[in-house]
């Protein structure tokens, strides 16, 4: 409804109109789009083809992957950069798992990609497209080349594509020597990751406390069947002996009952830590009721009790090898809510690194997975706490301060996670502080005395370790100190001895010149008589 400017007229505005919108066209049909391939034998870069029908939507493209003379349509190669040994493709294969661009991937693109243009106009003309899988590596791309890139469902449907058909597409790739590429740097890949891996005594952790949960269960139903084997032929035993271990170390000793007489005394009450219920074993035996088993049978019951008191052994230096690690591992999670809860949360969270990185209200309930998802299914209350209930604390707490001291234990657990991954020196200091900490919240909600602040208690540790730090380097300081001292002293005892060295042979060389010259006198005298006579 506007007037129109003197000397226009529709006509005219839509003439003029047109070789805008063609001029969009081909500003759009210029932008090229290309696919980053990574390989185990170089990088490919393949160009997009520009069609209407195939490779415009996931179906088509679906479709044409098991066809190459369809999927020849869509992607044609446009250049290829292989990589110049094993140990490059090594160094590439690892910087593209991080989400890097290695220096060689950068010059590739800028060459390939970014060469040529307008340099004539300067007009600033959008980049290409460059689409890849890994979306990491595509913000990466993204922020240094300043170019558009694409990762999406289709970009992963073309490079299997290309996969499949790599050997088509470059000529001097046989397929025997894509597979003997790819197997090679899968194992150079795979023994790199084992070698390096940060998380290693994080694994003997997890394997440790996995291994001991299950000797714990199989303990358990051991020492059942003993206590039921053995029952037969001494229940009274089983009312005696409440501990499985000691039980099964009294079966291997006493063995037939009939047997058992005085002598095995000394040998019970060692076993037993008391001479009281070793004389009330002696006489259970002499009034039993159990029935007689032969010889054969209770050979095997022995034989099976024996085994039981070596696996419970084997458990308690299981238990030990474990507090060692992690104390050598998270001393601060292990000060705080003990090893083996400390341990199953690494266990669960994968590794010490994983679960520092979890906030306090995932360190919470972890463990308890299947309640949650029950609980948000039914729409329920949600779960207070997950492995950190098996802690003293929870325990010690009232009803209705669990869930208050749950999710404060969880708030310290989170911190010692923390320090102990990513601190430089390992120290317990932290852990000790943060287990004072809980104590006095539990005492807070007892007593209602306040509990000091965290950040005071984290100032008083960082005190106390740098005291001691400063206690070090004096102590180092002065040990250097009497080392020298040393040193010199005995440089100069050195010294002196030398010289009374020195002075020793020069009076020994005076004395033997004065023999010398004595001889030579006492044989002048001689002569001379013998020419006077």
């Amino acid at each position: 409804g506007r007037p129109l400017p003197p000397g226009r007229s529709k006509r005219h505005q839509k003439q003029t109109s047109r070789p805008q919108e063609s001029d969009r066209h081909s500003e759009v049909a210029s932008m090229p789009t290309y696919l980053l391939f990574e390989s185990a034998s170089g990088y490919g870069l393949f160009e997009k083809m520009a069609s209407e029908d195939i490779g415009s939507s996931l179906d088509e493209v679906r479709k044409s992957v098991a066809d190459l003379s369809r999927f020849s349509k869509i992607m044609k190669l446009k250049a290829f950069m292989p990589f110049k040994s094993a140990e490059n493709a090594l160094q590439n294969i690892n910087a593209l798992t991080e989400g890097e661009m290695t220096e060689l991937l950068q010059n590739f693109l800028e060459q390939s990609l970014l060469k040529g243009g307008d340099k004539k106009t300067k007009k600033k003309k959008k980049g290409p497209k460059l689409m890849v899988v890994d979306k990491k590596l595509g913000n990466c791309i993204k922020e240094v080349l300043k170019i558009e890139v694409v990762s999406n469902e289709k970009v992963e449907e073309l490079m299997r594509g290309i996969r499949e058909h790599l050997h088509h597409f470059i000529k001097q790739l046989r397929p025997e020597d894509i597979h003997q590429t790819q197997l090679a740097l899968s194992h150079s890949y795979s023994r790199c990751k084992v070698k390096f891996n940060v998380h290693r005594v994080d694994n003997m952790v997890i394997q440790s406390i996995a291994l001991l949960d299950q000797i714990d269960k199989d303990l358990n139903t051991f020492a059942m069947r003993v206590r039921e084997w053995y029952g037969y032929h001494f229940p009274e035993l089983v009312k005696i002996s409440g501990d499985n271990y000691i039980f099964a170390k009294l079966a291997t000793l006493i063995q037939h009952k009939e047997t058992l007489n005085e002598e095995k005394l000394p040998q019970m009450e060692e076993i037993l830590m008391d001479a009281g219920k070793a004389k009330e074993v002696l006489e259970a035996a002499r009034k039993s009721m159990g029935q007689e088993i032969s010889v054969v049978d209770m050979l095997n019951i022995s034989r099976f009790a024996e085994r039981v008191v070596k696996l419970s052994e084997y458990r308690k230096s299981l238990h030990d090898y474990l507090i060692k690690k992690m104390n050598d591992c998270a001393p601060n999670l292990s000060a705080l809510i003990g090893e083996q809860v400390g341990a199953r949360l690494i266990s669960k969270a994968g590794s010490l690194t994983n679960l520092a990185k979890y906030p306090a209200s995932t360190v919470q309930i972890l463990g308890a997975e299947k309640a949650l998802f029950r609980a948000m299914k039914t729409k329920g209350n949600t779960p207070k706490y997950g492995l950190i209930f098996h802690s003293t604390f929870i325990g010690r707490a009232q009803p209705k301060n669990k869930g208050r001291i749950s999710r404060y234990l969880a708030n310290k657990c989170s911190i010692a996670s923390r320090v102990d991954c990513f601190s430089e020196e390992l120290t317990n200091k932290y852990g000790e502080k943060l287990r004072d900490q809980v104590e006095e919240r539990l005492e807070f909600y007892r007593t209602g005395a306040t509990p000091r602040k965290n950040l005071d208690v984290m100032a008083e540790v960082a005190k106390d370790l740098e005291k001691e730090r400063t206690e070090k380097k004096d102590m180092e300081t002065d040990e250097d100190a009497t080392r020298k001292k040393k040193k010199k002293k005995r440089k100069r005892d050195g010294e002196n001895g030398d010289e009374t060295e020195k002075v020793a042979k020069k009076t020994k060389k005076k004395k033997d010149k004065k023999d010398k010259k004595a001889k030579k006198d006492k044989k002048d005298k001689k002569k001379k008589k013998k020419k006077a006579e």
